[in-house]
């Protein structure tokens, strides 16, 4: 192995805490792992990491070398990427939100593989906040305005989103013909994941965005527990309208207040600042956005 694939090595073990989730991820033997690292700070006369039975740190010239290290490899990789146009290939870890995963993304899969065939996929589910770099995350697709700095952003679409409440809660509480009825309306708050807690009613009035925080009977932190609490009539909410689509044609939502449509939703593809946007993701990101254009509200 040569000094690149050693600086490889040491900036995964660097990100996962660990030797041997470093090994997984870059598909070597742990043994490996380990002389490629003693021949590292052999070689440079430093000590590099510190090793627990828990984790590894990085020392005071760990952590030099690895942000010189991350620096060549973004270097070398970009400067290897404009001079030839191979198919990208190995391991892309990414993390997809829910409804968006099985809704979007899983359907066109199958063509993706088709199309990039040394590319190989290792897809987790969630909604919270990752650690990419800790985690060995190289994207994370995500919906809502993006909170954490640490990342940069790629939308990949807009989605329309609408306001709705099922039709024997609108029997009982009346429906709404302008916000100012809202007030005797209640609500099921949504919490955010990222900051812990309930999101106000949007509502788009004269091109401006108005909130509205209503009563709430009761509040979850779950899409489908979201949706099927409004199927269940405890109260208005707001979801994207592609998540709603079978409950609408079916008559068990109803959308209100029409003409004052909540802003839609971005959808972004987010990676660490101090990665370079890699040949695996970028195609991703592009696939990405072409999956979802059909669904664009905007351009």
């Amino acid at each position: 192995m040569d000094r690149f694939q050693e600086m490889q090595v040491f900036v995964r073990i660097a990100e996962r805490h660990s030797f041997t989730q470093a090994a997984d991820d870059l598909q070597i033997p742990r043994a490996t792992v380990t002389n490629l690292m003693k021949r590292m700070e052999e070689r440079l006369g430093a000590r590099l990491l510190e090793r627990t039975t828990r984790t590894v740190r990085l020392t005071h010239d760990g952590e030099e070398h690895y942000r010189r290290c991350v620096r060549l490899i973004a270097d070398l990789e970009e400067a290897e990427g404009s001079f030839r146009h191979a198919e990208p290939k190995g391991m892309l870890r990414v993390n997809l939100q829910g409804t968006l995963a099985r809704h979007f993304v899983m359907p066109g899969l199958p063509a993706f593989l088709e199309r990039h065939k040394q590319i190989e996929l290792h897809i987790g589910e969630d909604d919270r906040l990752v650690d990419l770099v800790r985690e060995g995350v190289d994207c994370v697709l995500r919906a809502g305005t993006l909170q954490d700095s640490s990342m940069i952003g790629r939308r990949v679409a807009l989605l329309e989103q609408v306001t709705v409440a099922s039709p024997a809660y609108l029997a009982r509480e009346g429906v709404p013909d302008d916000l100012a009825a809202l007030a005797s309306h209640r609500a099921v708050n949504f919490v955010s994941s990222a900051t812990g807690r309930a999101l106000p009613l949007e509502f788009t009035v004269d091109e401006r965005i108005e909130t509205i925080e209503l009563r709430a009977a009761m509040s979850v932190s779950g899409v489908e527990l979201y949706t099927q609490a409004a199927i269940a009539g405890l109260g208005i909410v707001q979801v994207p309208r592609y998540h709603i689509d079978d409950a609408l044609a079916h008559g068990r939502l109803q959308v209100v207040l029409p003409d004052l449509a909540p802003p839609p939703m971005p959808v972004s593809v987010l990676y660490p600042h101090n990665r370079q946007l890699s040949a695996r993701v970028r195609v991703f990101a592009d696939w990405l956005g072409e999956i979802f254009a059909p669904f664009n509200v905007r351009g």
